[in-house]
């Protein structure tokens, strides 16, 4: 089952507090196509300049990836240099320029507007509705986002919201948008938009996954001893996440059972542990389904734990037994 794709194409350099990197490939969509494509054929719309290395493109031709939908454009490509801080979780963005993607309307080939499965990347969310008029009924639609457009284009946000049926978010977005100081507040207040299901991301301790029928699930991380870099660890992510969906047959009426929304929290959490193993795409490179089931069964492993319960005796009927 196909993945359709909408997002930024970049070239970033990265400082960490141990090194830096100049001018490595990175991107909502760069990321999510190298994860996805590990489960199924993903289609790719973008732009890259004159400047973007064809040995980018030609490694996702050889992953699959259909680059129809990439336009390739006269100017420089899309820049990001950005530094994080000790605890890797925080970073600075020091410099960006938009080059080529500054101009950038998303054009979704004629074949790719029947993909099953669309995501829209985090881009600006006046060009995701400009996918969306493109492409009308797709069977799920996720949708990933940052803090820039909920401060900057909440209205537009708003919109693509509601006409979305999964949301990825952090879990200070959540509480930044919705203006709650409690996560399981501000999803209900989400709920409210005509969402399906919200999966706030927690980082290095995992996903937590909110169903509008009530469901609850929580995903542990993969424990990393050492994080290299963690930038794309969200894209990659929803790239775990929607390409296990696409291993799954769904029912009758077109839907994912629950069971399987949570199995695709977890491949999306083992994904995005591979990813942080390295600079840019370079953790994901070699990553195959046989790594992926490893991790899958440590996790299972890691997280499980005996439903059955005896009490404990409190401290007082231990006293009433001995007088």
């Amino acid at each position: 089952m196909s993945i359709l794709v909408v997002g930024s194409i970049a070239l970033d350099s990265i400082e960490t507090p141990f090194t830096r990197v100049e001018r490595v490939l990175g991107g909502a969509a760069s990321y999510f196509v190298t994860a996805a494509s590990l489960y199924t054929k993903v289609n790719m719309v973008g732009v890259v300049g004159k400047d973007f290395p064809q040995e980018h493109l030609t490694f996702w031709e050889q992953r699959g990836v259909d680059l129809k939908g990439v336009e390739i454009k006269e100017g420089q490509n899309f820049f990001w240099r950005g530094r994080y801080h000790m605890d890797m979780n925080l970073r600075d963005t020091l410099e960006t320029e938009l080059g080529v993607f500054g101009d950038f309307h998303p054009i979704v080939p004629e074949e790719y507007r029947q993909s099953p499965l669309l995501f829209l990347a985090n881009i600006h969310p006046e060009l995701q509705l400009e996918v969306l008029e493109q492409v009308p009924s797709p069977r799920l639609t996720v949708l990933d986002t940052m803090e820039l457009w909920i401060n900057t284009t909440r209205s537009q946000l708003t919109e693509v919201m509601k006409r979305s049926d999964v949301l990825l978010m952090s879990e200070e977005e959540v509480r930044h948008y919705t203006d709650q100081p409690s996560v399981l507040a501000g999803v209900r207040q989400l709920f409210g938009l005509g969402l399906k299901y919200i999966v706030v991301k927690l980082g290095s301790y995992g996903a937590l996954l909110f169903g509008a029928d009530g469901t609850y699930f929580s995903a542990p991380a993969y424990p990393l001893e050492e994080v290299i870099d963690p930038t794309g660890a969200g894209d990659s992510f929803a790239g775990g996440f929607l390409g296990y969906l696409s291993s799954v047959q769904p029912g009758a009426d077109g839907t994912y059972t629950i069971d399987d929304l949570k199995r695709a929290v977890v491949h999306g959490n083992i994904i995005g542990s591979f990813v942080c193993s390295d600079f840019s795409i370079d953790g994901l490179r070699n990553v195959t389904m046989s790594d992926v089931e490893l991790r899958y069964k440590e996790l299972v492993l890691f997280s499980h734990f005996d439903p059955s319960w005896k009490p404990v005796s409190s401290l007082q009927d231990t006293k009433e037994q001995v007088l």
